[in-house]
Formats: structure tokens, sequence, C-alpha cells
């Protein structure tokens, strides 16, 4: 009987809490759309007189948690140009209020307000060049670093601006906490882009000398960069052909920076695409929460291993 019981109470709160995501929804729509409430009633199937009502009640505790929650929610949602999901949004608001929010609660707040996170693009593929020396997987997917400075990820990505001008991002990622440990904005996707942006990393870290995991492009093959990576005592690791998740961090993390900056945008010169890429960056090593991090920045969780 009291299984019975229970489970009737647990079936009444989900149809209470369906019906409030309802009115809620209403109530955001009727203020975004010109439809009126009687139409916006009748598409969700129930009484206006139902609506007024629950909107004249006096607010519940929950439910006033919620509008605070929401204008948390949307003050962080506009800040980053409204590139976050729930998952992003729930360790900033966590952060913010300095209280335990529920991943899911975030969820079905954004879908009673009808916002989502951007969708992410296919990175196109490139053919390589025929190198001249090629290195061993040695990375091979272990993207575990206990300290920093252990692992690195590095790789080329391709902007446009202007008229079809190109642009490419050479960087530098530590496996340990994310971070990018430095990177080079050119005009050609050269051996020097490639260079100048392993010679910034190891002034950073001039006692280190990290295992480098690349790709197969042509810069990485070149005998010079081998060279170079051989005077720095370190060991070279490349993907296997066609299998850019053995990059996959990497691969990741220029996802997020076109998602969340770059495809929002639309560049007319080159020093405007830099001016982004480099606050973008700034941003995610210093502001950007990330829960494998343990809700931290990769700066802050770097700073907690020195």
């Amino acid at each position: 009987m009291f299984k019975k019981v229970r489970g009737t109470r647990k079936k009444a709160t989900l149809n209470q809490t369906r019906q409030e995501t309802i009115y809620l929804a209403i109530q955001a729509l009727q203020k975004d759309v010109s439809a009126s409430i009687q139409r916006l009633c009748e598409i969700a199937g129930i009484a206006r007189s139902s609506y007024y009502k629950w909107l004249n009640r006096k607010p519940s505790p929950r439910e006033q948690e919620n509008e605070q929650l929401i204008q948390v929610m949307m003050t962080i949602y506009e800040k980053v140009e409204r590139t976050f999901g729930y998952r992003q949004l729930t360790l900033h608001m966590r952060r913010q209020t300095e209280k335990t929010i529920n991943h899911k609660r975030v969820k079905r707040l954004m879908k009673v307000l009808g916002i989502q996170s951007v969708i992410r693009r296919k990175r196109k593929k490139y053919a390589n060049a025929t190198p001249q020396q090629v290195a061993e997987n040695v990375l091979n997917r272990n993207f575990h670093a206990d300290t920093p400075n252990e692992k690195w990820l590095t790789d080329v990505t391709e902007f446009k601006y202007g008229n079809g001008q190109k642009a490419y991002l050479s960087a530098i990622l530590d496996l340990h906490d994310k971070s990018i440990v430095s990177y080079v904005l050119g005009r050609s996707n050269n051996n020097p882009l490639v260079f100048q942006t392993l010679k910034l990393a190891l002034q950073e870290a001039p006692e280190n000398s990290p295992l480098l995991h690349s790709d197969r492009g042509y810069q990485y093959t070149s005998l010079s960069f081998k060279k170079l990576l051989d005077g720095n005592k370190m060991v070279q690791s490349m993907s296997r052909v066609g299998r850019c998740i053995d990059n996959g961090p990497m691969e990741s993390f220029w996802g997020t920076l076109k998602c969340e900056k770059y495809y929002l945008h639309k560049y007319h010169t080159f020093e405007e695409l830099k001016r982004d890429i480099e606050a973008y960056i700034h941003f995610y090593n210093y502001e950007r929460l990330q829960a494998n991090l343990n809700g931290r920045s990769p700066m802050e969780f770097r700073t907690k291993a020195v």
C-alpha cells in the first residue's frame, strides 16, 4: 500500500513539474514572439484561465530559486556569446553561486528558455605531403599526464577572413591541464610558424623536455624540425595516417575555439581575427571551467600542480 502511495506521489510531482515547464515556456515565448497568450495556450493544450491562475500565484521557494538561476544562466550565456551548453553552464553557475546545481536542472531550464549550445562543424581533412621522416605513435592515445610539461600536443588549423584570405594558427597544448602553452597566428602555413610555436613553448619551460605529439604534417616530418626536437632532448610522437583521434584533445580544442568564437563572427581583417583569437585563448586558459579538471580552468589546475 505504501509503495502505491509513493508511486502516486512521484507521478503527481512529475506531472506538476511538466505543467510548470509549460507555463514557463508560454511566459518566455510571449516575450519573444508576436503570438497571443490565447494562441500559445491553445498550442500547449491548456486553458488560458489556468495559465493566468499560475501567473498570479505566489511563487514557491523552488520557483523563486529557478528565477534566480535563470538570471545567472542568461548572464553567463550572453557573456560567452550564447555558445555554452548545459555542462559548461552548470560548471560556471556552480562557481558563481557557490551552490550545488544539478546539470539536469540546468538542462531543463535551458529547454524552457529555448536556448542551446552551438553545433560543431566537422573539420576538413587535408592531404599530407611526402614526409622526410616519420616518428612512431609513442603517445598511443595515453592523454593523461601527471605533471605539467610532461606531454604536449601540437597542430595547425586554418581560418578565413576578408575576401577568402587565409590565416593559420599553430598551438601547443599541455595534456596535464589542457592549457595552451604557446601559439602563433600567421598568414602562411610554413616551417617558421611551427618552429616559432615550439620555441615560445620551450621558453616557458626551459628545464623540461616533454614528449611532443603531432599529426604527419610536412612541418613536423621535416628533418629540421626533428633536429630542433633532438637539440632540446624531446621525444617525438606522431598520429597514424588518417587517425585524427590520435591527437584528440588538440582537435577538441580547435572545435571549441571555432564554435565559441570564430564561427560567430565575420572577420574583415587579419588584425580583427588575431584580436579575437588572443582574447579567446586567454579566456580558455584562465576562465573557462572544465569538468575533467575538477571544475577549474586550465591555469587554476596548473597552479595547484606547481
